[in-house]
């Protein structure tokens, strides 16, 4: 069921995402970037950063909305809640007022063994802050300040903005760079044909889908570290929020119970929202997350958190 869930909420967000491009570009005007001349660059970079852009913008406007589909998260009504629900509420709330929010997020709990939590949404107005039933039945009382004031700072940085920001500008260079190489090449070995037959319109395409996922993966890697600045900036302030021995005591208590995992729930789409994630060796590369060792080296060693 949970499998039927995610295929459907892909083809939905894909289809929904093909449809919105497609109307921006006839507003463009776009009408192709091939001449009889070669490549009009100016349709050119048009068609990508609609692309680019426009695919990243609309999972972020989508991303508070499918956050909750795909973890099952319970949204909680404060004006309804009580005991520990509404404690969470109160924790989230009076460390948002905090850190300078204006509009209080929406606050969650989803269903999962593992220590982990998230925040997400299109702008600090409409954002939500989710965590794991894990993470409350087995953290402490400064333990869950210092992780909420984490995602609180995610917010109040508008971390979700910048990342898709970061993430449409690679998207559209991957498609600009990778059909202009894609032409040069086909066009050099069109001159050097001395039959005039030169490369066909599939091979071109060939190049260009290998010389995306090349340049994709090294966009990746850009993406990831900007991600993992962001973790360092945010831990910084949710040192600020809830106190230094907070937060260094909810990564110490994420590091002791990295064991426990949860298939189910281990969405790749959420992994940069979450406060951990598991990519070591040359995988850190592509992590959104440092390890945590280093996170809680680099907040012991601070000397100040302003």
């Amino acid at each position: 069921m949970q499998i039927a869930k995610r295929v459907f909420l892909f083809i939905l967000t894909n289809i929904l995402v093909m449809a919105t491009v497609s109307i921006l570009l006839q507003v463009f005007g776009f009408h192709g970037y091939m001449t009889s001349y070669g490549i009009d660059y100016q349709q050119l970079m048009i068609f990508c950063l609609v692309w680019g852009m426009g695919g990243s913008f609309i999972s972020l406007l989508m991303s508070r909305w499918m956050a909750k589909r795909m973890m099952g998260v319970h949204v909680i009504d404060p004006k309804r809640a009580g005991g520990y629900q509404a404690d969470l509420v109160e924790r989230v709330h009076r460390l948002a007022k905090n850190a300078g929010l204006s509009t209080m997020p929406e606050v969650g709990i989803y269903e999962s063994p593992e220590l982990n939590a998230f925040a997400t949404g299109p702008t600090k107005n409409r954002s939500l802050v989710a965590v794991s039933t894990g993470l409350l039945d087995r953290m402490s009382t400064d333990e869950l300040e210092g992780v909420l004031a984490h995602e609180i700072s995610h917010v109040a940085n508008g971390d979700m903005v910048t990342l898709t920001l970061l993430q449409g500008v690679v998207n559209a260079f991957v498609m600009f760079l990778a059909r202009v190489i894609a032409f040069a090449i086909a066009q050099a070995m069109r001159d050097r044909d001395e039959r005039g037959g030169g490369m066909s319109g599939m091979a071109q395409y060939a190049i260009t889908f290998v010389l995306e996922i090349i340049f994709m993966i090294l966009g990746s890697i850009v993406v990831a570290a900007f991600s993992r600045w962001r973790e360092f900036r945010a831990d910084a302030g949710g040192a600020r929020l809830a106190g230094r021995d907070a937060m260094v005591g909810a990564l110490r208590k994420l590091q002791a119970t990295y064991e426990i995992q949860d298939p189910e729930h281990d969405q790749p789409a959420m992994a940069a929202m979450k406060i951990s994630s598991r990519r070591g060796g040359f995988l850190s590369l592509f992590s959104s997350h440092p390890p945590l060792a280093t996170r809680i080296a680099r907040l012991e060693g601070a000397r100040t958190i302003a």
